[in-house]
């Protein structure tokens, strides 16, 4: 059996959000958005630091930290629900990470401790 290497790394965003309900749209609340990266490097042998992946997340998710997700697009149309926001965080971290050629295979995003939501590549 051949072996597999991937990183796993845990970080966080807060923001807040209000979901949007067919009669109107929910309280605001903040969230500290707990996020769980399974990142796997495209070829081996690698040359990859912890320090190259953690600054790629940091500079992707910049973005939202501190913010009101309503009002960052593509939330500003889009429900900000989390399996929206957990799928959008997905697709544009997977497309930063191809920068240092690494590939996104699963996030896990928590809006609670006891709630979480999950995208993978099948």
């Amino acid at each position: 059996m051949d072996k597999s290497y991937n990183y796993e790394l845990k970080t966080f965003i807060n923001a807040r959000h209000a979901v949007r309900w067919e009669k109107g749209e929910g309280a605001e609340h903040p969230h500290t958005w707990e996020l769980v990266l399974d990142i796997k490097p495209n070829h081996y042998p690698f040359d990859l630091k912890f320090e190259y992946i953690e600054n790629v997340i940091e500079k992707t998710l910049a973005t939202f930290s501190g913010k009101k997700i309503n009002d960052v697009p593509p939330f500003d149309k889009i429900n900000p629900t989390i399996e929206n926001f957990a799928d959008y965080l997905f697709d544009i971290l997977q497309e930063a990470l191809q920068d240092i050629d690494c590939c996104l295979t699963r996030l896990i995003v928590g809006e609670s401790p006891t709630r979480l939501y999950t995208v993978h590549l099948d």
